[in-house]
């Protein structure tokens, strides 16, 4: 059974940090662009951040580029989001994905994880 669970969300102040996990089983992801996705209260799912299994590709939303730094240890089948200078605007649950290509639509992913909250207080 494919399973990706994410933790390290939590409540931070403005301006500080946290770090997201994305641990993978069931199968490999090596070669799988993993994606970080987030969904506020409201508002659509939208893209975060995603990096394709070579590490070669990289890309992120425009609001959090300089911020937020997505990274992968495929020896560990694990993708990380580390989350600075945190915002309110911020405040989301963020999932992980992968998918078989290198993309930014969530429709394109294969597996989800469950989600974990991240809340910003001002």
């Amino acid at each position: 059974q494919v399973q990706l669970v994410e933790s390290g969300g939590g409540l931070v102040q403005a301006g500080g940090s946290l770090r997201l996990s994305c641990a993978a089983s069931g199968r490999t992801f090596s070669n799988y662009a993993m994606g970080w996705f987030r969904q506020a209260p409201g508002k659509e799912r939208e893209f975060v951040a995603v990096k394709y299994w070579n590490g070669g590709n990289i890309q992120y939303i425009d609001s959090v580029k300089g911020r937020f730094t997505i990274s992968r240890d495929n020896a560990k089948n694990t993708v990380y989001l580390q989350m600075n200078n945190l915002k309110p605007e911020d405040t989301a649950v963020y999932y992980c994905a992968a998918a078989r290509y290198y993309t930014i639509l969530p429709g394109a992913y294969d597996y989800w994880g469950q989600g974990t909250r991240v809340t910003v207080s001002s």
